[in-house]
Parts: C-alpha cells; sequence; structure tokens
C-alpha cells in the first residue's frame, strides 16, 4: 500500500514538473521560432518550425529604429545602478550589523525588513507624484529608484551573512590601528564577496527586465525608453509586426539570459553561506 502510494505520488511529482517545463519553455519556443520567421511563415503556421533561419527580422529592428539608442539607455541605466548598488548597500549593512544593540540601528533594520513586505503597487502613486515634484522623471530619478528599492532586500540579506563573520577580525584591524573604513574596506568587504556577487545578479536581472518604474519615469520621451519600453511602444505604422517584435524580444533576452547562466552559481552560494550562522 505504501509503495502504491509512494508511486502516486512521484507520478504526480513528475507530471506537475512536466507542466511547469511546459508552462516555461513553451513561450522561449514561440519567441525563438517567430523571430525566425518571415511574415507568411507566421501567417500560415504561427506555432510550426521555420523553414530556414531567417535573421532579416534583427537586422529591420536594428536598421529601422533607433534600437542602439535603447540599448545603450538600458545598459547606462543597469550599469550605473550596479555600481551605486555595490557601494551602498554593503556599507550600509555592516553600520547597522555593527550596531544592532542600539535602539536606532535597529529601527532601521526594521524599518528596511517591512520594506518587502510592500508591493510595489501600493507606493507606486506616490513614488511617482514626488519624482515629479522633484523634476526626476528622467533616466537620473529612476537610478535613484532603483538603488533605493536594493536597499530593502539587500539590508535583509547583508545583515544576516554579516553575523557569520567574527568580530574578531576587526577587533584585530583596530589592535593595528586600522580605522573603521579601512577595516570596512581591506578586510570586510573582501569577505563579502560572495552575497555582494549574490546581489548584483539579482539586481541585473531585475533592472535590466523591468518593465513597471521606466514606464512611470521614462515613457514620456522616446529617447529615454529602455528595451522593455521600446518593446511596449514597438508599433509598425498599420499594425503590429509579430516577426519584428519577437525578434527585439530575443535581442533583450539573450545578454541577460547568458549572464544568469554563467552567475547562478553565485546567487546559491550567496544565500547558502548566509543562511547558516557558524
Amino acid at each position: 500500500m505504501m509503495n502504491l502510494r509512494s508511486q502516486v505520488g512521484n507520478i504526480a511529482t513528475y507530471f506537475i514538473l512536466a507542466f511547469g517545463a511546459i508552462l516555461i519553455f513553451f513561450p522561449l519556443y514561440l519567441t525563438v521560432i517567430v523571430a525566425m520567421k518571415t511574415p507568411a511563415e507566421s501567417a500560415q503556421s504561427f506555432f510550426a518550425l521555420p523553414s530556414s533561419f531567417y535573421l532579416e527580422n534583427f537586422k529591420e529592428v536594428i536598421n529601422r529604429v533607433n534600437f542602439g539608442t535603447y540599448v545603450m539607455n538600458s545598459v547606462i541605466i543597469t550599469g550605473i545602478s550596479l555600481i551605486l548598488i555595490t557601494y551602498f548597500v554593503p556599507m550600509v549593512s555592516y553600520s547597522i550589523s555593527r550596531n544592532s544593540d542600539k535602539k536606532y540601528y535597529k529601527f532601521l533594520l526594521i524599518y528596511f525588513t517591512l520594506g518587502i513586505f510592500i508591493p510595489f503597487q501600493v507606493i507606486m502613486i506616490p513614488v511617482a507624484k514626488m519624482m515629479t515634484q522633484f523634476h526626476l522623471l528622467n533616466i537620473t530619478g529612476l537610478i535613484i529608484l532603483y538603488v533605493t528599492f536594493s536597499l530593502i532586500q539587500g539590508v535583509f540579506l547583508f545583515v544576516g551573512y554579516l553575523r557569520t563573520i567574527p568580530y574578531e577580525l576587526e577587533e584585530a584591524a583596530y589592535m593595528d590601528g586600522s580605522t573603521v573604513w579601512g577595516t570596512y574596506n581591506k578586510i570586510i568587504f573582501p569577505l563579502l564577496r560572495p552575497m555582494t556577487a549574490t546581489l548584483l545578479i539579482m539586481n541585473a536581472l531585475w533592472i535590466w527586465n523591468d518593465f513597471l518604474l521606466p514606464l512611470i519615469m521614462l515613457n514620456k520621451s522616446p529617447k529615454f525608453w529602455t528595451l522593455q519600453l521600446f518593446q511596449y511602444n514597438f508599433k509598425s505604422q498599420y499594425s503590429f509586426d509579430y516577426n519584428l517584435a519577437f525578434a527585439s524580444f530575443l535581442m533583450s533576452m539573450v545578454p541577460i539570459m547568458i549572464v544568469y547562466i554563467f552567475t547562478q552559481r553565485h546567487i546559491i552560494a550567496g544565500l547558502t553561506n548566509g543562511a547558516v550562522k557558524s
């Protein structure tokens, strides 16, 4: 009886996993095949494989619109945001973790942690109104928001990770005459490399693929568009061209997919190392 239940459970598990895999891979399959079809092939059979690798869709996307501008905007926003996140998040987390016995820093930790439970949709309108009043509906304002929102999850992860680092290392540095900044910069920050890599990869995936914040902040002018806004506004003069649209989707997906494939082990390692206190 137990063996029968175990077999039924295994079958149900594999069925759910297979169904989930289909849900994940079918949109990707559709994106690839439609991007490599001619309009005539798509009209004949939207879901069938292409007869050949038709690459003119990619060339037309690049030549027909300011695709390079949108790529550069996405690169600039993602790059500058990640640099600032790398600088500020570990530093703020270090201050909180090493002063957790003080009420002010306890409040800060609780304040940042509570932000995890607040959906962005709740604060979307107040944030948009505030940034409008500050005249920051531009790339600079978007970068400021990305750095600010990264503190919520980043502080939560880094404070837990910093508690696994022995305080004796810092005491030894202070006895040798090191300052707080010198200790953090030369001893603590290098030890944070696994968690820093985790934070950067997670935020790179989020910022590169984000649509909602750019829609609020940058949609007023095409010169500010990111790749996601370009895809949202991508229409031909008379109708929506699925082949060109899917080609643009695929071109924006490939860079971040490559990054994720080669760096996913850092995410797992960083989260695992911060999960258990030694």
